[in-house]
């Protein structure tokens, strides 16, 4: 399967603009090509996929004709991934099943719109002759399918400008002389959503400002992270950070659990706790493993080690690296892995509240937030007055994750708090990610330990790994010059929060 990362942006028209209005002394427009669109949308009966931003579709006609699976919106674009035509709608191609089964969870797929497009595109170019836009001229009738019978279709015109090679800007450019022109920025993030309509409305809120409220929001917006980057996981063949950012968010999720542990029932939050643990263990499997590769890779970078010689036990970390990005892939195929992501479902639909969790947020989520702080401050006080050793270095490690889950108990408060909470999580994000690099470069200094004593090892290997555990022990040593004033500065944030 191919797959892109897809850039663009849509306008609303009426018949007064031309795309030949967009040339200019610096851009040229090629000849028009014009297609005749035929595409079939597939989702389950209940639109999971469409309610998680993701379509796919199978479209006849045009350059690229085949299955286009287009996923959530992540860092600005959308990954569009293609497999070829087949026979019809039924049965979607295996791969492209895969990639959205976390959404589907066994329920059946079946063709929900139909789209019928008469496309005018043509590609704008530099002086130098570098693609740099297409700009698509659509005029689309689309009819909504339920239960076999077709509902009244909805017609409209719209300009679609996809990026090719030229820089970010030119979208703004262009922008500007459509909207001069009398386009107006589509509202619709896609021709599905329009044929949908209502369909897609979000569910209404669960109302008021209480702090009970305030988690659930947080906990959605996570889960809508998890899922967003699960079909990127699988589609990675290196690191490209989709298993750290999609960790991230099952560990937000299992800290302001803990951190908000009062206003909920415990045995509820225990059992989708350690579920989530498992989850994140997972992925931890392969995010260990890609930090150490790019740790070494570094090091050996930075003193101009980069040939193959002397690489014996960097490419079994490589090996290791692949085999377990494998099986993490399996894992997200797995009964396991859906019900976690069910339970999660569950848990937020009927969120297992107590007293508290109703009372307002302004009132509850401060002491809250200054609870977590002082669990940082206290074990990095214990740490302080321990001397160098295994000992210290675990009540370090202790503090790096007490930083980190009230790092995201003040994301998580940051709507209701306003700038004192986002202030105090970038300052616990600092001492988070100094105390993290202290551990990780521990870390590698056992890994590299248990290398160099293996049998066998090459005196070259053993030279390249000599120098990554200086270069690893500098920098273990260099990590916690800073931490001190990091800390002050987030114990005032907190002072501010708590006397509001």
């Amino acid at each position: 399967m191919a797959n892109h990362v897809e850039i663009e942006r849509k306008y609303d028209v009426d018949g007064a603009i031309a795309i030949e209005d967009l040339a200019g002394p610096d851009v040229t427009l090629d000849e028009p090509h014009t297609w005749r669109l035929v595409a079939d949308y597939v989702d389950t009966p209940d639109l999971a996929l469409a309610r998680h931003g993701v379509t796919l579709r199978r479209r006849e006609g045009g350059q690229d004709a085949g299955w286009h699976l287009k996923l959530p919106l992540v860092k600005g674009g959308r990954r569009e991934v293609h497999a070829p035509l087949g026979a019809g709608a039924r049965p979607v191609p295996a791969g492209l099943a895969s990639l959205v089964a976390a959404f589907v969870r066994g329920r059946e797929l079946v063709p929900v719109v139909t789209l019928e497009t008469d496309r005018t595109a043509r590609t704008l170019h530099d002086r130098d002759g570098v693609a740099l836009a297409e700009v698509s001229d659509d005029v689309v009738e689309g009819r909504r399918l339920t239960g076999g019978l077709d509902r009244r279709p909805v017609s409209w015109r719209e300009i679609e400008v996809e990026l090719l090679d030229g820089p970010a800007d030119v979208l703004d450019a262009l922008e500007e002389k459509l909207c001069e022109a009398g386009a107006v920025t589509s509202t619709s993030p896609s021709k599905l959503a329009r044929v949908l309509g209502d369909e897609l409305a979000p569910e209404s809120g669960r109302g008021g400002r209480s702090a009970g409220a305030a988690l659930m929001a947080y906990m959605e917006r996570q889960r809508g992270q998890v899922l967003a980057y699960d079909p990127l996981v699988q589609l990675a063949d290196h690191d490209d950070d989709t298993v750290h950012k999609m960790r991230v968010a099952v560990r937000r999720i299992r800290s302001v659990l803990r951190t908000h542990a009062r206003l909920l029932d415990r045995e509820r939050v225990a059992e989708l706790e350690a579920e989530l643990k498992w989850l994140a263990g997972e992925l931890g499997t392969v995010r260990d493993l890609e930090v150490l590769t790019a740790r070494f890779d570094r090091h050996l970078a930075e003193r101009r080690m980069e040939s193959r010689a002397g690489r014996e036990s960097l490419d079994r970390l490589a090996a290791e690296e692949r085999e377990a990005r494998r099986a993490l892939k399996h894992t997200l195929r797995g009964p396991r892995y859906f019900a976690v992501l069910a339970a999660l479902d569950d848990f937020i639909a009927d969120p297992p509240f107590r007293g508290r969790a109703h009372r307002k947020a302004t009132r509850v989520l401060p002491g809250l937030l200054a609870g977590s702080w002082r669990k940082v401050q206290s074990r990095y006080g214990r740490a302080e007055r321990l001397p160098e050793g295994a000992e210290r270095d675990r009540m370090l490690h202790s503090t790096r994750k007490a930083a980190k889950r009230a790092r995201y108990t003040a994301e998580a408060t940051a709507d209701i708090l306003g700038k004192p909470a986002t202030k105090l999580a970038k300052q616990a994000e600092k001492l988070q990610e100094t105390l993290g690099s202290r551990q990780d470069a521990l870390v590698a200094q056992d890994w590299l330990i248990r290398l160099g004593t293996r049998p066998g090892l090459s005196a070259e290997d053993a030279f390249t790994l000599g120098i990554l555990l200086d270069a690893e022990r500098e920098e273990a040593t260099e990590t916690t010059h800073d931490l001190a004033p990091v800390l002050d500065k987030a114990t005032k944030r907190v002072r501010t929060l708590e006397n509001r």
